[in-house]
This record gives structure tokens, C-alpha cells and sequence, in this order.
């Protein structure tokens, strides 16, 4: 008896391993084809070819990169803090990747199914933070720490502007479950009547993310690279990774929130092989990835002291604002869902 369900145990955590290796890998290869998406589209920006060589029209430029990368050599400051050095880019990576565990990728097709998805989303976000300040730091280098410091202070700032938008789809769905979110916006999409806060919050994500005019730590015009400055090979590897994950996870989070996620119009009716929700979740994920690198082809970059005033004087107050305002008027109405 005792040896069957050892058994059983291990076939669990195998399926358990099938699901959650059916889920990085599609994302992992998503956040390789975003490398080649962005320096292509990039490239169309600027009226040129860009990577053309490798593989059909450059498919398989990333995987080139990124082989290129892991054969160099790694080399480690002499004052670094070694474990943290280390340790920095993986726990960014890993917290990145995080995420993806409670994404509905259609009805019923999630890893876990969680009811306060939303919270777990935001603490993630909010951990990230540390592997970029423990880069910073472990490095033993001003351009790094500097870099490192920019960085929180931006992730920190714009969080509270991050968290307060999707505050306000908290109070309109009364639910912090992805799915129970999805399954309200069936009528309408939340960017419709909340298209305010849809600017704001992707205003956020961009901060949150460090992409262009708010990718301050990375200022090559006066810190050299940024937090990982003297990260090489491998490392540097994770954390190129760990970047574009969460751009990829914050695209496809905000189709979730604001486009109705894997919600397909009526007239589509899926009795295909393919997964069709899936399809149009990631169609409408692609839509924010694009609008990440067109803002970077278009916008120049703030300076420090701008970005944090931004935050705090001109987007705090509208903020705010509006987190009174939409439950006032759902009162008001009296079309509250709770």
C-alpha cells in the first residue's frame, strides 16, 4: 500500500513538472522571439534592416546571441560579494518567471487557479526590486550602485501608481482573480470606460519595467550599463532574460486586465484543434510588446529628477482622484458588485 502511493506521488509531481515545463517553455521562447521582434521593429523605426543573417529574414539571431554570451567568460570583480553576484540575476529571473504560474491562458487552462492572483502579481513586482539592488551593491562598482539606486527608486515610486490603477479595476470587478476579471469584461472591455487609467497604468509598467523614456539605470550616456555593468556570459544572460519576461508578463498581464483577456467576440466558435483563447491572448499581449518598443523607438529619456517628480506631482494626485471617483459613481448608480 505504502509503495503505491509513493507511487502515485511520484506520477503527481511528474505531471506537475509536464505542466509547469508546458508553460516556461513557450514563454521562454516568446521572450527570446521579443529580443528579435524589438531590434527589428526598432530597425523598421529607422529606416533599416536590422538582424538579417542568421537563420530566415534573422529568426534565429537570439539563440546566436544568446549562445554567444554563455560561451564567454564569466568574470567577477575582485571586491564583489561573490554569492550576492551571483545570486542577484537568478532571483530576478526567477521572480520574473514567477508570475506565469497564475496566468489563465484560456477557461480553465491556468497552472493555479489563485483568488488573490492580483496581490500575488504585485508582491512578485515588488521583489524584483531586490535582485537589482543586491546587483548594484555585490558588484563593488559606483556605476553598478548608482545604476542599482535609480532603479529602486523608480520601481518603488511608480508601484504605488501601479497598484492604485489596478485598485480601481479591483473595486469596478470585486475580485482580485484573474479569471473572475476576464469573465466580467465579456459585456465590454475595461479600457473602454477606464481609458484614464489604462494610460496611467501603462505610464507605470513602462517605470516598472525600466523601458525607455524611465530605463534611467541603464543611462549608457553616464553609468556605463546600468545595475549590471560588470555582469558577463551567463549572468548577464539571466538578467537580459529576466528583462524581457517582464515586459512579455506585464503585456500580457495588462490584456488580462484591460482587453478582456483570452475573451473572444461570439462570432468565433471554438470547436478547433487549436486553442483559440490562447491565440487571442497572445495576440492581444503582442499589441502591448509592440507599443513597449514603439515608445522606445519615439520618446528620449527623462532625466532622474524629472521621473520622480512625474510620479509623485503630477500622476499621484490624478491617481488618487480616481480611486475616489469610480466608487463614488458605482455607488452613486448603485452598480456596485459588492
Amino acid at each position: 500500500m505504502i509503495q503505491y502511493d509513493l507511487i502515485l506521488n511520484i506520477i503527481n509531481i511528474i505531471i506537475n513538472l509536464i505542466d509547469v515545463l508546458l508553460v516556461l517553455l513557450p514563454v521562454l521562447l516568446s521572450v527570446a522571439f521579443m529580443t528579435i521582434i524589438e531590434r527589428k521593429q526598432l530597425a523598421a523605426h529607422q529606416r533599416r534592416v536590422g538582424p538579417n543573417t542568421v537563420g530566415y529574414y534573422g529568426v534565429l539571431q537570439p539563440f546566436a546571441d544568446a549562445l554567444k554570451l554563455i560561451l564567454k567568460e564569466t568574470i567577477i570583480p575582485s571586491q564583489s560579494n561573490k554569492i550576492l553576484f551571483y545570486l542577484a540575476p537568478v532571483s530576478t529571473l526567477i521572480f520574473s518567471l514567477l508570475g506565469w504560474g497564475i496566468i489563465p491562458f484560456g477557461e480553465g487552462l491556468t497552472l493555479f487557479d489563485f483568488p488573490l492572483g492580483i496581490l500575488y502579481t504585485l508582491a512578485l513586482s515588488s521583489l524584483g526590486v531586490y535582485g537589482i539592488l543586491f546587483a548594484g551593491w555585490s558588484a563593488n562598482s559606483k556605476y553598478a550602485f548608482l545604476g542599482s539606486l535609480r532603479s529602486t527608486a523608480a520601481m518603488i515610486s511608480y508601484e504605488l501608481i501601479l497598484s492604485s490603477a489596478i485598485l480601481i479595476i479591483i473595486l469596478l470587478t470585486g475580485s482580485f482573480n484573474f479569471t473572475t476579471i476576464i469573465e466580467i469584461q465579456q459585456s465590454i472591455w475595461f479600457i473602454v470606460p477606464l481609458l484614464p487609467i489604462f494610460i496611467i497604468y501603462f505610464i507605470s509598467i513602462l517605470a516598472e519595467t525600466s523601458r525607455t523614456p524611465f530605463d534611467l539605470q541603464e543611462a549608457e550616456s553616464e553609468l556605463v550599463a546600468g545595475f549590471f555593468t560588470e555582469h558577463s556570459s551567463i549572468i548577464f544572460v539571466f538578467f537580459f532574460l529576466a528583462e524581457y519576461s517582464s515586459i512579455v508578463l506585464f503585456s500580457c498581464i495588462t490584456a488580462i486586465l484591460f482587453l478582456g483577456g483570452y475573451n473572444i467576440p461570439n462570432l468565433i466558435i471554438n470547436d478547433t484543434f487549436f486553442n483559440v483563447q490562447s491565440i487571442v491572448l497572445g495576440l492581444k499581449t503582442c499589441i502591448f510588446c509592440f507599443m513597449f518598443v514603439w515608445f522606445r523607438a519615439t520618446l528620449p529619456r527623462l532625466r532622474y529628477d524629472q521621473l520622480i517628480e512625474f510620479c509623485w506631482l503630477n500622476l499621484l494626485p490624478v491617481v488618487v482622484a480616481f480611486v475616489i471617483l469610480v466608487p463614488s459613481i458605482l455607488v452613486a448608480f448603485d452598480i456596485a458588485p459588492y
